[in-house]
């Protein structure tokens, strides 16, 4: 379990000490060793201390406390965030992307959501290739590969999550309602859905080739919106 410090309230004004502070803490996140991506939003000044309480899915490992405070991300937590969103399908760190992780925090927080489980984050390009060719709707150019990208479930009103973030326009949303989860990312603003209605037509997503029997007007439907999908999600 990675327990993150406890933070008290603080507030900074944006002083000579502040920006010293800010610089400081820059410096012990490159000190981490961690692929941190930053944004101009990274350092912005915050009058609550951002938490999560988070569960891994496939790892049964947990993160639970503050992850940024008012001068910016904090290190020791950055690390085990690292850790614990890795690909854990050969056990590989990869970048931790600020701007997605203040996405999901503020999407929580704003539908109050006290936690989440994470189905998937950080990719290497190997697992995204093994997933490409055995589950449709992944990405070749796919986010989680430079840690852009988390999908995540929640307990209770998934669909509200889903319209709350896309409403924010702070990135990419991917509604998968079958599945019960939600794709975040910090990359272009965009969103889509994969419903499941077109899973069965065909097999490992190959959708170039013709389906066997007559389909219905709804499972015509259902692949013609799935090769629109599939030719948004690999430009993505």
């Amino acid at each position: 379990m990675f327990d993150g410090l406890t933070i008290g309230k603080r507030r900074e004004r944006r002083t000579g000490h502040g920006n010293r502070a800010g610089l400081r803490r820059r410096e012990l996140l490159l000190a981490t060793g961690v692929s941190i991506l930053l944004t101009g939003t990274a350092f912005a000044r915050t009058e609550e201390p951002h938490r999560f309480i988070l569960k891994n899915a496939n790892t049964g490992e947990t993160f639970t406390g503050p992850y940024r405070d008012a001068t910016g991300p904090l290190p020791s937590a950055v690390s085990d965030l690292a850790v614990f969103l890795r690909d854990f399908h050969v056990d590989k760190t990869g970048p931790v992307d600020i701007a997605m992780l203040d996405f999901l925090a503020d999407v929580m927080a704003a539908t109050n959501q006290s936690q989440a489980t994470v189905l998937s984050a950080y990719r290497t390009r190997e697992t995204n290739e093994r997933l490409r060719a055995t589950t449709f709707g992944v990405a070749e150019n796919s986010q989680h590969i430079v840690g852009r990208a988390i999908d995540v479930t929640f307990d209770r009103d998934l669909a509200g999550v889903e319209r709350t973030a896309l409403a924010m326009k702070r990135g990419g949303v991917g509604w998968y309602p079958n599945s019960h989860f939600i794709h975040l990312d910090s990359g272009p603003i965009r969103s889509w859905e994969l419903d499941g209605d077109f899973d069965s037509l065909l097999i490992a997503g190959d959708l170039s080739a013709q389906p066997r029997g007559i389909l219905s007007v709804r499972q015509r439907m259902a692949r013609l919106r799935a090769l629109a999908r599939q030719e948004m999600l690999a430009r993505r």
